[in-house]
C-alpha cells in the first residue's frame, strides 16, 4: 500500500498543475486526523479516538462516539492542569460526527455529510444560538485561526468556503481545490494546508 501511494505520488506531482504546490511529509504515515493551528500541527493515527478541536477563542469542541457535539468552556480549557483537572463538558444540540470551530463560528457536518454552522458560541459558558444549514455535502470540516474553511467530500474532493467575514460568517459559496490525489483529511493554519490522502500520504500545500 506504501509503495502504490509512494507511486500515485510521484505521479501526480509530475503530470498535474494546480493551484496549491503540495510536498510529500516524509516520515508521518497511516495519519486518520490531522489539526493546525497556530503554527503547531498535531495528529492521531488511530480511529479509535474521537475528533476534537481547539480552533476556538480558549475552548476545546468536538463530537463523542455516539455523534453528540460538545464543548468546554474557555475557563476550564485554560485551566487545565493536568489529569486531576474538572473537565466539565457542556452537551450541545444536534448529531454531528466532526465539528470545528473558528474566530467567526463553529461549523460540523453529520453522519450523512450534511454541513452546518452555529455562528455564535460563547467561550464562557457554551451557550449558543444553534445550527443553520449550509448547502453542499462533506465528510470532515476544519476551521482555521482565521475563519477559513476547508473540507472533504465523500469521494477524496477538497473545498473551500469563499465570502467568509465576520458580518457573513456563512460566507458565499464553495469552490474546489484540485489535488492530484484522493484525500480524506484536511487542515489550515498560517498559508499551509496540510492534507491526508486516502491512500494515506501526508503532504502541506501552498498556494
Amino acid at each position: 500500500m506504501r509503495v502504490n501511494a509512494a507511486v500515485l505520488l510521484v505521479l501526480c506531482l509530475l503530470t498535474i498543475s494546480h493551484a496549491w504546490d503540495c510536498q510529500e511529509v516524509v516520515d508521518i504515515n497511516n495519519l486518520m486526523q490531522i489539526d493546525a493551528g497556530l503554527g503547531q500541527v498535531v495528529a492521531t493515527d488511530t480511529s479509535l479516538l474521537k475528533q476534537l478541536d481547539a480552533g476556538g477563542d480558549q475552548f476545546v469542541v468536538g463530537a463523542n462516539m455516539d455523534d453528540t457535539p460538545f464543548c468546554l468552556t474557555s475557563s476550564a480549557t485554560v485551566g487545565y492542569k493536568g489529569p486531576d483537572s474538572p473537565l466539565p463538558w457542556t452537551g450541545l444540540p444536534g448529531a454531528v460526527k466532526y465539528y470545528s470551530c473558528g474566530p467567526f463560528g463553529c461549523w460540523a457536518v453529520n453522519k450523512n455529510d450534511d454541513i452546518y454552522l452555529m455562528s455564535y458560541v460563547n467561550k464562557d459558558t457554551c451557550q449558543n444560538k444553534g445550527w443553520s444549514h449550509i448547502e453542499g455535502k462533506l465528510s470532515m470540516i476544519e476551521v482555521a485561526t482565521d475563519g477559513s474553511v476547508f473540507g472533504v467530500n465523500s469521494v477524496g474532493s477538497v473545498y473551500t468556503r469563499d465570502g467568509i467575514t465576520a458580518s457573513k460568517p456563512e460566507g458565499t459559496g464553495w469552490s474546489n481545490i484540485p489535488m492530484c490525489m484522493l484525500m480524506g483529511h484536511v487542515t489550515y493554519d498560517l498559508g499551509r494546508l496540510w492534507v491526508v490522502s486516502k491512500s494515506a500520504v501526508t503532504m502541506v500545500c501552498t498556494p
